[in-house]
């Protein structure tokens, strides 16, 4: 009797896998079943591929897993997770920039920044100061009171 005759998956699941086993039975080496590549009507590039994504794969059971795996298919390698962008701080962005501004003057003594510069602040937030102190210079006339008692409190006219 057949060992699948009655199997604990989804008789979908092994209409494919059998449409698969009969696709690659003649291979020596390890096929490459594409998507597109159809066995009575069965898209099993397709269906392969969907298996072999790791969420998938990792949802399989014992015994699917060690079917595809007895062909040479594995699981794809994970996608590498993007870089964590830095926390953004509760601070507008002016906050941010005289925060930044005072944190040079401090280190260097000058509020001479030039305009390349970033400047990182402790919560991690990365300023632009060469263009925040450029853009506020070139926008001064347009600072409420407060901006420019801030911006002067640093020593900047």
């Amino acid at each position: 009797m057949d060992a699948d005759w009655n199997p604990a998956w989804p008789a979908d699941w092994q209409r494919h896998y059998a449409a698969l086993r009969e696709l690659v039975r003649d291979e020596a080496g390890q096929a490459d079943v594409l998507p597109g590549v159809t066995v009575h009507g069965m898209d099993i590039g397709k269906w392969l591929a969907k298996k072999r994504q790791p969420a998938v794969w990792a949802g399989l059971l014992d015994g699917q897993r060690e079917r595809l795996e007895a062909f040479g298919i594995a699981p794809l390698a994970p996608e590498p997770e993007a870089p964590a962008k830095a926390p953004q701080s509760a601070l507008s962005a002016f906050e941010r920039g005289v925060a930044a501004l005072a944190q040079y003057k401090d280190r260097t003594g000058s509020l001479a920044v030039p305009r390349s510069h970033v400047e990182r602040l402790e919560d991690g937030t990365e300023v632009k100061l060469g263009v925040f102190l450029s853009n506020t210079k070139t926008r001064c006339a347009k600072l409420t009171a407060d901006k420019l008692a801030a911006l002067a409190a640093l020593g900047l006219d």
